[in-house]
């Protein structure tokens, strides 16, 4: 018995609204940031004074030392770089952002610095104890006061003015060494998010995503996927230790910064300094700066290096110096709001297992299949071999769809990162990129409906499956009804398109 092609597209009409419905009801809470109300604190604020970015002339050669430092459960390979001229010198400790990097990305910087009297130390990040999945903030922190230790031994370095120097992830890392050891004479953070790693993220996330005009499903699809993940360093509270800083701070911002929430991580650290009765800081917005300090991710801001170096160089004169915030206008125009937590089956271990169980299904086809032609069962003469060859070709077609859907949203995903990462972006691709996504889960959807229909017409006609038919038909209708309800959590059926 054949099922018309009205009803079927009226069957995937209900099932598609009734995964939409369920998608809606299982899933937390959309995540909308609020725009962030304007402040007259940042609107108008005072211009940075002109001698703190006087240029500085390179004044001496330098020497260049590789050394390794003992860490725990590691071995570190640093650089030191120090100027040749007689004396004691400033001396500071590059901490990294996030990622495993070498210390040879401040290989520009340190010799900049070495040239006009700073003593620097770039170390490569540890990975012992450091991955994608886990960090331990407090453990970087404690390879940071190693260097410090290391510089404080020099004979050319001045102990009184030995600090840290973190960006990005660092201004996680090095407020936790700072407020540990008073080693620490000084600190500096250049683009420091200071409120949590998840907040930030997202931030940065719905940032990026609105200035590539990305359709609302495509955020509420990644903050849900983010909601899952279970990494306990995304609900970091960088508060207390930011509170346990005593020593002189100079925070660096970019007004073109796409991936903190500046306005909001400067009073996030300014509040928290105050708590701790700190008021020897010094906060400078940089105009054209983005998250690296440099513009458009080319050469540095023209302002950075010399600020940097005339605050350090000119320590402890230059402490808390008038005006505490000065620089360009920064603009942020949404609030940097937490990610609502998913709910059990929103999480990353059951969407793995999810996927698991249907791969396992899609296999389940080809490995049945090999083993009855192993036994030796000619399959064209089974019962019934009309019925099976047309729910085969169909079932086939759904394992496809399947697959290409998981691996068109992996490569989505990616495409959106790398947007991200790189701080540009093509938003027709954005647009394109989420449209095949949405059209495969319809695809399958379509399919899952059309295959089953089948089964059930070939069933009233008389069709009996086989043992290891039912076992096909059972992964593959298994496994995409698995693979539609994720779909369905995720907004892949959700209106409007």
């Amino acid at each position: 018995m054949n099922i018309g092609r009205g009803m079927l597209t009226v069957t995937i009409t209900v099932v598609a609204v009734a995964l939409a419905m369920l998608g809606y009801v299982l899933s937390p809470p959309s995540f909308h940031p609020a725009p962030l109300p304007e402040s007259e604190e940042f609107h108008s604020l005072p211009a940075q004074p002109v001698t703190e970015s006087l240029p500085i002339s390179a004044q001496a050669a330098f020497s260049t030392e590789r050394v390794t430092v003992h860490a725990r459960g590691e071995t570190l390979s640093a650089t030191i770089r120090a100027p040749l001229s007689p004396g004691r010198h400033p001396a500071m400790v590059f901490v990294q952002g996030s990622g495993s990097g070498t210390g040879s990305e401040f290989t520009s910087q340190a010799r900049w610095l070495a040239e006009r009297g700073v003593v620097t130390v770039a170390y490569d990040k540890r990975t012992v104890g450091y991955s994608f999945r886990d960090r331990d903030f407090a453990l970087l922190a404690d390879d940071a006061l190693r260097m410090i230790g290391l510089l404080r031994a020099r004979p050319d370095v001045d102990p009184a003015r030995t600090g840290l120097w973190g960006v990005s992830e660092g201004g996680w890392v090095v407020p936790i060494a700072a407020a540990r050891s008073a080693d620490v004479r000084f600190v500096v953070l250049v683009s420091s998010p200071n409120v949590s790693p998840m907040r930030q993220v997202a931030w940065a996330l719905n940032e990026q995503l609105q200035r590539l005009h990305a359709p609302a499903g495509v955020r509420d699809l990644l903050t849900r996927a983010m909601g899952g993940v279970g990494f306990d360093f995304l609900r970091y509270d960088g508060v207390p230790a930011l509170t346990g800083i005593t020593q002189p701070v100079l925070a660096l911002y970019g007004t073109m910064d796409p991936s903190i929430p500046f306005v909001e991580s400067t009073r996030t650290l300014t509040s928290a300094l105050a708590a701790g009765g700190n008021r020897d800081y010094t906060i400078r917005f940089l105009a054209g700066a983005d998250h690296a300090m440099r513009t458009n991710g080319g050469p540095f801001v023209r302002d950075y290096l010399p600020t940097l170096a005339n605050w350090i160089r000119g320590l402890p004169g230059t402490a808390g110096q008038a005006p505490p915030i000065a620089g360009a206008t920064p603009v942020q125009r949404f609030e940097a709001s937490d990610v609502p937590a998913a709910p059990w089956y929103g999480g990353t271990t059951f969407l793995w297992l999810t996927i698991c169980l249907a791969a396992v299904g899609y296999v389940t086809a080809p490995v049945t299949e090999m083993v009855v032609r192993l036994r030796g069962r000619d399959l064209r003469l089974a019962a019934n071999a009309q019925a099976w060859s047309g729910i085969r070709r169909r079932i086939r077609r759904m394992a496809w769809t399947g697959l290409g859907m998981l691996a068109a949203a992996l490569a989505f995903i990616t495409l959106i990162v790398l947007f991200s990462v790189n701080q540009a972006g093509a938003w027709p691709a954005v647009q394109s990129g989420w449209l095949v996504v949405r059209l495969l889960a319809v695809l399958m959807l379509a399919q899952e409906v059309a295959a089953t229909a089948a089964v059930i017409g070939a069933l009233r006609d008389g069709w009996e499956p086989t043992r290891w038919q039912s076992f096909t038909l059972a992964g593959v209708l298994g496994g995409t009804g698995l693979l539609l309800l994720t779909a369905a959590y995720f907004g892949l059926f959700a209106f409007p398109w």
